[in-house]
């Protein structure tokens, strides 16, 4: 464990000196204050607008810092030529991945700490209601999207050798599913054939990140979630990170280095 935890703090503070976060955080702050200057809906309508919008932003955004950030984990290893040090500490190739995952998950968690703070007094002072337990779970739920992100991440990155074809076929994947994934097995029913039976196949084989979203429940104020809902999908989205972690190691532990 001491190990994979000092990979996981190399991780971070790599990310840290990047400063991609800040920038990110810089855009979300500057484009939802300006909109909220700007009263078109009526000051009960703007802050409904206002939460929809920088939700989006803080989603949007933790796609990228996700997958890029992991993308670059293992082939700037490799490139700088850093990845034989490592394994020769001795370093196993799975403490270098679960290090690499950790500190990945970690980076996100933080960098999400920071932008639903801002989204929570944002919120706070607009509507004067503070539902700290809707955040909370909204935070936790982001949380485990992007621990199944990271991880599918870092299982492309020892599947495809560019950085960018990584990137691409990630975040296409991800999109894909947030968008799509939820209405697979609607349309499957609809066809009666090979198709229907493959649509289906795949409905239930990919991990449904859209399960993890509940934009609308913080937009409109509705009710938390219960208790076993949370527990249910962080049991979900650890096995499809554990499912997605050894997937990579099957991979990386017979792939040269060189």
């Amino acid at each position: 464990m001491k190990k994979i935890s000092t990979i996981a703090r190399i991780v971070v503070l790599e990310m840290i000196r990047r400063k991609d976060v800040y920038v990110m955080f810089f855009l979300t702050a500057v484009i939802t204050l300006l909109l909220g200057s700007v009263n078109i809906f009526g000051e009960v309508g703007i802050a409904r607008y206002l939460k929809e919008v920088c939700l989006t932003l803080v989603w949007l955004f933790s796609v990228i810092i996700a997958i890029v950030s992991t993308a670059r984990q293992l082939p700037a290893e490799r490139e700088n030529r850093t990845i034989f040090p490592l394994l020769a500490k001795p370093v196993s190739r799975w403490q270098l991945l679960l290090g690499k995952f950790c500190g990945c998950w970690l980076a996100c968690l933080l960098s999400l700490a920071l932008f639903y703070s801002f989204f929570i007094f944002l919120s706070g002072t607009r509507e004067g209601i503070w539902p700290l337990l809707s955040y909370l779970q909204a935070f936790w739920l982001h949380c485990l999207f992007c621990a199944v992100v990271v991880a599918l991440s870092l299982l492309g990155s020892v599947v495809f050798s560019a950085v960018s074809a990584n990137v691409t076929i990630t975040t296409t994947l991800v999109v894909f599913i947030l968008l799509l994934g939820r209405h697979l097995h609607r349309i499957a029913t609809r066809i009666q054939d090979l198709r229907g039976r493959l649509l289906e196949v795949i409905y239930f084989a990919i991990p449904h990140l859209e399960w993890f979203d509940i934009r609308d429940l913080i937009i409109h104020n509705w009710p938390p979630l219960d208790l076993l809902t949370v527990v249910l999908d962080t049991a979900y989205a650890a096995l499809f990170s554990a499912i997605f972690l050894v997937l990579a190691w099957l991979r990386f532990r017979r792939q040269p280095l060189d």
